[in-house]
């Protein structure tokens, strides 16, 4: 079933768009187990069973090595990273301490910014998975435009695509995208106040909200593996 739902997807992305759905494809493929920790990543049954040729595959495979999802072994192939407790909570808590940081140095934002960052959380709240992913991807990365430092943005940036495999388990549950729409609710509407202090403070929240039913969700799964 699941395989069926990646083809389908993949078969309705337009081309430039493939290999980020392929990518979407494998991730999911690997935080449900069906690609476990440690195997080789078979590219051209792989590519067969996603209906894709393998140059798309490849390049998604390549992007999910930058994020930390997979490895690539010379002359071997590549290979899937273990989803690791430790590993997410270092880089998860790092979150908490830039994004809150970044807004502060962006300033209130434009009325323009506020309307888009509005639509998006719009959208987010009809989404789910991989695409809800996304879509609260790109709500921070606009709220944080406006921040100088672009080195502090690139920073986010990594921490962005290092915790994706991770938050794919949260942003599949409704309960979930729900907790995130209302938390950017409540920093849009202290933005539109002007109140950058509790915007910030809300933006820390919502940073740490989805570090405790990932963290259960890691636990439950090792324990699965376990038995």
């Amino acid at each position: 079933m699941h395989t069926v739902y990646s083809m389908q997807k993949i078969s309705e992305t337009r081309r430039g768009n493939i290999s980020e759905a392929v990518a979407d494809a494998v991730r999911e493929m690997i935080v449900d187990g069906r690609l476990g920790a440690g195997d080789r990543i078979n590219e051209v049954s792989l590519a067969a069973q996603l209906g894709v040729s393998r140059t798309p595959l490849r390049e998604a495979l390549s992007g999910l090595v930058s994020e930390g999802a997979v490895t690539v072994r010379p002359r071997l192939g590549y290979f899937v990273r273990p989803l690791l407790l430790e590993e997410f909570e270092q880089v998860y808590d790092l979150r908490p301490l830039l994004d809150p940081e970044a807004l502060r140095l962006a300033g209130a934002p434009s009325a323009q910014r506020i309307a888009r960052l509005e639509r998006l959380n719009e959208q987010l709240a009809a989404a789910r998975g991989a695409r809800a992913i996304q879509i609260d991807d790109a709500w921070h990365m606009e709220l944080l435009a406006g921040c100088p430092n672009k080195v502090l943005l690139d920073l986010i940036g990594a921490m962005v695509q290092r915790t994706r495999r991770y938050e794919l388990a949260l942003m599949r549950e409704r309960k979930n995208v729900a907790v995130a729409t209302d938390d950017h609710d409540r920093i849009i509407a202290a933005l539109k106040r002007g109140d950058i202090d509790e915007a910030c403070a809300a933006l820390k929240r919502n940073m740490q909200s989805g570090r405790d039913p990932i963290v259960k969700w890691l636990r439950e799964r090792a324990a699965q593996k376990g038995k």
